[in-house]
């Protein structure tokens, strides 16, 4: 189980700080939303916000990149020190160009799917990624609701991953709790973006710890030892 603290509920003014303070936990990943006011209606940051917490946070960085035109973009987050980047089904026909140029530049692939769009449209891609982000709100903006109807989406990218003998990663961002952790986690799920829940607490090392617990009893239940 892989816990990613996400950037985006972080304090903007203290970016290398907070960068820092995740990484004193034991949290795998950093998540790093990119958005660029056209993909979705709020912009957050770029290539220099990365390059400035590379440095801070010694793990995983996991950019996920909201963005029409990501291509453009490859080339200075690898330069700013991103180990994996992730784009969105909902691109298109571009899909599978823009999974092959993340895996030329030596980064792990990521594929995302928002809430309205059928999990169907990922399968084709699915032994081209290394993770597949399942959205559980509509991405954009941070301290949404999760979105419940999202589980069953989990829960057959399981089914696919263990009928297809691969072993991409499943992701879920939006609205990771405590509580709807587990949920995912039962469903399927193994890694876990969490903003507001996890950076909100002083004490961000307990709340890494208590989120890992849940999740990981909540998976032995999918995955009984």
């Amino acid at each position: 189980m892989i816990i990613a603290p996400s950037l985006l509920a972080a304090d903007f003014g203290r970016f290398a700080q907070e960068a820092a303070r995740a990484d004193r936990t034991s949290a795998e990943y950093l998540h790093l939303d990119i958005m660029d006011g056209h993909f979705v209606p709020n912009i957050s940051f770029g290539p220099a916000v990365v390059k400035a917490v590379r440095p801070a946070f010694t793990r995983y960085l996991d950019v996920h990149l909201m963005v029409s035109k990501p291509e453009i973009l490859f080339d200075p987050f690898v330069q700013a020190g991103a180990d994996g980047m992730t784009v969105h089904v909902e691109l298109g026909n571009a899909v599978n160009a823009l999974l092959w140029k993340i895996r030329s530049l030596g980064k792990r692939v990521g594929l995302a799917v928002n809430p309205p769009t059928n999990i169907t449209a990922v399968k084709p891609y699915l032994s081209q990624i290394d993770l597949l982000l399942i959205m559980t709100v509509n991405p954009g903006f941070g301290g949404q609701p999760f979105i419940h109807e999202c589980v069953p989406k989990i829960q057959q990218a399981a089914a696919w991953r263990k009928e297809l003998q691969l072993n991409y990663r499943i992701e879920v961002d939006g609205g990771i709790n405590d509580d709807t952790a587990e949920e995912c986690a039962a469903a399927g799920a193994d890694t876990f973006v969490a903003g507001t829940s996890l950076f909100q607490h002083r004490n961000l090392t307990a709340a890494v710890n208590r989120m890992r617990r849940r999740v990981d009893v909540a998976s032995q239940s999918l995955f009984p030892t």
